[in-house]
């Protein structure tokens, strides 16, 4: 057998094997289950969102797109496992501003860069907080909660998902705006804030939407306030903060579809536009719209621009309040 006929069988392994990898990677994705990491317990509003989102897009990714919850440390603890996952597509996120924002101020240390370790694809969500309080609390208003915080300064308490949620900036900046004391009481997610102030447990929180308006239309929580500049169409009786008398800029609430950084661009196109497509349905609008919250979808190059915008105004909020790391 001549020399170079015996070379070339004895690449055809190596060819072979090539081309079999080739064709692996030239699978269309998804080819496999997809994984979305809620970063905060079952019920809350990133759980909720996160599981509308995983369906839809499911079903228009015609793969099973599951949702697994790592609550932990405001959020965080998901956010490190996405940010160590493999950047495939397979991992994805339902981050916020809360954790892609404020907790690099509020925690000494993160396990991971809000700002270099995710690609975001599109905003999927954004809200307003809401004020409620145990109806054994003697305030109708906000005007009549401030009278009596300052009347018992430092034993009313409220509660929130955790350092870091909008829901602990908030509390914070309406105590700097208003001259009260409050006690901060931080738990593992919003919706066990919102299950002990049902319970009078605590005494205030200014929650989300998601889970508050259930219990604000069963009359088993009193709404006082919404931070919107408008008020919500799903509670219209209810005034916004600067109606309510107190002038202050709370910041908003968004929520987000991310990925670990270095996740093929591709990828982040077909997902983003398959969110475009089902924020437009009138089942989607209509949920949303029931839970108190707007439909949202942007590209990742705006979810940068509102991260970035919103960092900078943070930084001036949490210095403002007095905020401190831990």
């Amino acid at each position: 057998m001549k020399p170079l006929l015996r070379t070339s069988i004895s690449l055809l392994p190596l060819i072979a094997f090539a081309a079999l990898c080739t064709a692996a990677h030239a699978q269309p994705y998804p080819s496999k289950p997809v994984r979305m990491i809620a970063p905060f317990p079952p019920g809350g509003t990133t759980d909720v969102l996160a599981r509308i989102v995983a369906q839809k897009l499911g079903d228009s990714l015609g793969r099973q797109v599951v949702v697994e919850n790592r609550p932990g440390a405001g959020g965080n603890l998901g956010h490190e496992i996405a940010a160590k996952a493999p950047a495939d597509g397979y991992t994805l996120i339902l981050t916020s501003g809360s954790a892609l924002v404020t907790n690099q101020f509020l925690y000494e240390k993160l396990n991971y860069d809000p700002h270099k370790d995710f690609v975001p694809i599109s905003l999927v969500a954004t809200a307003a907080s809401v004020m409620v309080v145990h109806p054994s609390v003697p305030a109708k208003s906000v005007r009549e909660f401030v009278s009596l915080a300052k009347a018992r300064p430092g034993k009313l308490n409220f509660g929130t998902g955790g350092v870091g949620t909008t829901a602990h900036i908030v509390g914070e900046v309406f105590q700097s705006a208003t001259g009260v004391k409050l006690v901060h009481v931080p738990y593992k997610g919003g919706v066990l804030a919102v299950t002990d102030l049902v319970a009078g447990q605590i005494d205030v929180s200014f929650s989300d939407m998601v889970p508050a308006v259930p219990h604000i239309k069963s009359g088993r929580l009193r709404a006082l306030a919404v931070t919107s500049d408008r008020r919500s169409p799903t509670l219209p009786d209810v005034p916004n903060m600067a109606e309510a008398g107190v002038k202050a800029d709370f910041p908003s609430q968004w929520w987000a579809v991310a990925a670990p950084r270095g996740t093929p661009r591709p990828i982040i196109d077909r997902i983003n536009s398959e969110i475009a497509q089902f924020m437009k349905t009138p089942e989607i609008q209509e949920r949303y719209l029931a839970m108190g919250i707007f439909t949202a979808h942007t590209t990742p190059e705006q979810v940068i621009e509102l991260q970035q915008s919103g960092t900078r105004q943070m930084a001036v909020v949490v210095k403002s309040a007095g905020i401190q790391p831990e």
